[in-house]
Parts: structure tokens; sequence; C-alpha cells
């Protein structure tokens, strides 16, 4: 056993007391030792029944035979984070989380983990450290929340971010304002869409590194916490067969999980995160490859920003196993590949099959022939950049409109609320990527400003940051290269025509690619905007958001 090193034999008796001091016993000790990375905390909501799940983790492994040990990962919620300088640490938190778990399972050599997470970066940082250790683990989510409900609708976290705007512009009163923040988030949980937490916990099953059930089944469940028992257990069967993450995370179950992103209609930020976890398996994801993918899959949810239903939805409708057993039927999937229920994708699927054809659809009557991301290129955008397709309004598919320049997102916020944004307007905010900002926050904010107040058919906003899986709307991000790295992004001019052809995958600006690179030779890169901290090294280490906004090998 992997944690004989920390254990067994004379030499380590110094160890072994220190471990009885924890009050484990012989018997403890000689059994298979399971980490349990535990990223619970009291300031996400998403995360603060972790304890609970996690408790459960360790019933199940102790069932099982195993000694579960659990250590302590941060995490931050992106929705508080929003709108100010916390957003700058979200994404960072990223690298922080692999690192951690990676200090934490080498420090102490765990046979196994089982890493609990729920939300935003959490999830891809936790999937990242599975696969750089690789030895046998399991990821497991808290579960979505439940649907908030406002008089007679269904509401959710962007129904408050989008009501700002609505309040703004006095479309609401303020008691009805008030009345949809005290209802939008009922309890504990992911927040209720298909926002990049339930993205991810959706994706983490198509990859076939979490049980089925791990992105659906709500927080506040019974079926959560036996869920989490059957984790537990099922640790211990991965590391008596000895299969390990990569054994499952191959090429072509992330292939499996691109259809069913595509399939789902998910986060932009899972184009993010999919090839920064590749890169820990030694795999690369190109962004044309997503585009390739997206071609041939259907469309099949419309869940919460780009529809009326949310993840409680999903799960009654047969959740992933569902979307997967209609993909299954235009022969999409690769059925063969390993997960870790011990079995095959084709074994867990079964004859899984949509229970609600208004949630899930039948890959026969698809919401749209691709899918629901797509990645845009072009003399704006070289190296690529994403839009949330499903959630964009099919008037706004094609659009030219003028520029609209802001360098920060406070900026262009300001602009909105202050009613100075026209319909036909493309707001253009540069120098918020992964170094420029620093951090690549996410701009919530002004596409639910924009939402609220009537614009999101009308106005476009183009970023080399990056968008909340809960934005909906003509909002296009992860613009690479970005602003601080000489892109053609920095050199956009206030009234300057851009392009955008989502059906047809392009981002252009109008202007003659001498006209671009005479501009260019004129620009000059902007110092740092933060010159200390973990903020400045990872300005100075981090990649283009086309790369997963990795660190430089």
């Amino acid at each position: 056993m992997r944690s004989d090193l920390m254990k067994k034999g004379i030499e380590r008796a110094p160890h072994r007391s220190l471990c009885k001091a924890m009050g484990l016993t012989d018997d403890e000790l000689k059994r298979p030792i399971i980490g349990i990375a535990n990223s619970a905390n009291e300031v996400i909501p998403g995360h603060q029944h972790l304890h609970d799940i996690a408790s459960a983790v360790k019933m199940g492994v102790a069932m099982a035979g195993g000694t579960p040990l659990e250590f302590s990962t941060i995490g931050v919620c992106d929705g508080i984070a929003m709108g100010h300088e916390g957003m700058k640490y979200s994404l960072i938190s990223r690298e922080l989380i692999a690192d951690s778990v990676e200090i934490m399972a080498t420090a102490f050599p765990f046979d196994a983990l089982v890493l609990i997470c729920n939300c935003d970066k959490i999830v891809p940082g936790m999937l990242m450290a599975m696969l750089r250790l690789n030895i046998p683990a399991i990821i497991l989510s808290g579960g979505p929340m439940l649907t908030g409900h406002h008089e007679d609708r269904s509401v959710d976290l962007i129904s408050v971010f989008e009501g700002v705007g609505a309040k703004n512009s006095g479309k609401i009163t303020d008691q009805e304002f008030a009345e949809l923040e005290d209802n939008a988030c009922p309890g504990v949980g992911s927040c209720s869409g298909m926002f990049t937490a339930n993205s991810m916990n959706c994706l983490s099953e198509a990859l076939g590194l979490a049980l089925p059930g791990n992105g659906t089944i709500p927080a506040v469940t019974a079926a959560r916490r036996r869920l989490a028992k059957e984790a537990g257990k099922k640790i211990m069967e991965l590391f008596e067969k000895d299969i390990k993450p990569r054994d499952i995370a191959t090429p072509k179950s992330f292939e499996n999980a691109m259809y069913v992103e595509m399939a789902l209609g998910s986060s932009t930020n899972t184009v993010l995160h999919l090839p920064a976890i590749a890169h820990e398996a030694d795999l690369t994801l190109e962004l044309k490859k997503f585009n390739e993918i997206s071609a041939k899959t259907p469309n099949l949810c419309r869940i919460s920003p780009a529809g009326p239903a949310h993840m409680e939805d999903l799960n009654r409708a047969g959740g992933i196993p569902a979307v997967m057993g209609e993909l299954n039927k235009k022969e999409l999937l690769d059925l063969t590949q390993m997960t870790v229920t011990g079995k095959s994708v084709k074994e867990n699927i079964g004859s899984a099959h949509s229970l609600n054809e208004e949630v899930i659809r039948s890959i026969d009557l698809p919401y749209s022939a691709d899918g629901g991301l797509a990645i845009l290129f072009g003399n704006l955008a070289p190296d690529g950049a994403v839009v949330k397709k499903s959630a964009v309004d099919s008037k706004m598919l094609q659009h030219s409109g003028p520029a609209r320049i802001f360098e920060s997102e406070e900026d262009a916020m300001e602009a909105i609320l202050a009613d100075k944004i026209k319909k036909g307007d493309v707001i253009v905010v540069g120098y918020e990527g992964p170094k420029g900002g620093p951090g690549m926050r996410e701009m919530l904010s002004p596409t639910s400003a924009l939402a609220g107040a009537g614009l999101d058919k009308d106005v476009a906003l183009i970023t080399d940051g990056r968008f909340s899986g809960g934005t909906r709307g003509a909002a296009i991000g992860h613009i690479s290269p970005e602003a601080k790295m000489g892109g053609p992004i920095a050199v956009v001019q206030e009234g300057d025509t851009i392009d955008i052809d989502i059906s047809g995958r392009s981002l252009n600006v109008k202007l003659s690619q001498k006209e671009i690179e005479q501009r260019l030779t004129q620009w000059t890169e902007p110092d740092y905007k933060v010159k200390k901290g973990c903020l400045y090294r990872y300005a100075r280490q981090v990649t283009s958001a086309n790369t997963g906004a990795i660190f430089k090998d």
C-alpha cells in the first residue's frame, strides 16, 4: 500500500505514534488510508453542508474496510466574489486547490482519495489534482440547490443579478426586488441552473470520474447522502482493483464529456477548464475540437439561463445518464470507456432515456442541430473566443455594430447603468484576461444588467475576460490573445465596426490586417495592475485562455 510509506516498519514507529495521538488504532493503521479532501466552508452556500457529505463518505469508506482521514481546501463563491476585487482571485484558486491536494496527498501518501467539492473553480481544481496525482480517486459534489420561487415563476441567482438591471430601469418595484432577493436561493447547494459549478459536476460524470447522479441529485435530499456513502464504498473497490484517474480520463473520455457539454449547453467556463484538466493527464484539447464536436451534437437541453428548467428538473428527467442515452441513439459516445463505477459507460447508461422531453429533448427533435457552445475565430480573436450559443437570442446570432470601448468591467457597468449603451452597440472590454485582469474575472453583473434592462437581444458584449455560466445574451469571452499580450482586442477603437457571426463561428473587426498591424506597432504593453502577492505571481506565470489559462511549463 502507498500509505506504508508513512506507517509500516520499525523506522515508522514515530509516525504511528503521531497517528495514535489522533486516536487511530493499530487496526485502523493496517487498513488502506483514504484521504478525504473536503472544501467545506461557511462562506459558500454550495459548501456549507459538505461536512455532512464528508461524514457519509467516511461512513462508506469504513463500511468497506478503509480508514478515512479528512483534510481541507480553500474555495471561492463566484457569486459573492462577483463585481468587485474578489473576483480576480477566483480563477487563481483553481491552481491553489490543485496544488494543495497534491501537497497533502504527497506529504501524507494516501492509498486513494475522495474529493468533495461543489462550486465554480473548486471542481476543476480537484479534477486537475486527481489527474496530476493519478492514484485511485473519485470526485463527489455536494449537489445543486433547489429552485427558488417568486410569485408564479421559478427563479435563481441569475434572476437577482438581472433584477438589478430591471430595478435600475424602473421595471420592478423596491418590494418586488426585495422579495426576489429573499426567494431566489432557498438553501444550500450549487446555484440551481446550468452554471459553471453544475456544468462541471455533470461533466465529471460524463468523464467517468464521478458516480452517476453526481451532477444532478439535489443537495438537500437523502439520495445525495446515499450517493456519498456509495462513493466511500466505491473508492475501496477502485483501490483494490488499482483503477486510476488516467485509466478513466482518456482522450475518448474527454470527447464523451464534450458531447455531453454540447448537448447540455453548459457554461462557457467548461471550455477553460476541460483543457486545463486534460493538460494534467498530458493530453491537449484544442479549441477547434470543441467546434468539431459541436457540429455533430444536437443541443438537447435548455437549462437556466438558456431556458426555464433547473437542475432538479434535469434530475427528474433522468439526469446525465439520460442525456448520454439520447446521444447514444446517434452512436456519438464511446461506450467502452471505463468509469469510477468499475463499469463501462455502456453498463452505466443501460436503458436510460429522457423521462421528460420538455427538459431533455429526444435527439430526433433537438433545440438545434449543433451544440450549445460555439468557438469563434477571426481577426479579432485569432486564437479563439467562446459563446454560449444556446443562450443567445436568434436575432443576435449575426450582428454588426459599433464598438464601445472599456478597459474594465466597472467602466462598462457604469455606462450600462447610466443608460449610455444603445441598441446595436458592441461593448468591448479589454484588459480583463488572465494576465491583464489579472485573474480573468467573470462579468455577470454587466450582462445581467443588460438583460434586466431588456438590451440582451440588441447589445453584444465581447471581452478577453470571461462570463458566468449564468450569463445569457451575445456575450463572447476568452478572446485570445488577450489585450495584455498584444491581441487585436487591445487596438480596437471607439466606433470601429464589429462583425459577429455565431452561426458561422467568426468574430471580426472591420479593419484590414495592415491597419491592425499598424495600430499594434503603436501599442505599448501596460504594466501589471497588481505587483505583489499571489495575483502578481499568477499574472506572470499564466498562459492564454485558449490553453485553459494553465501555468507556463
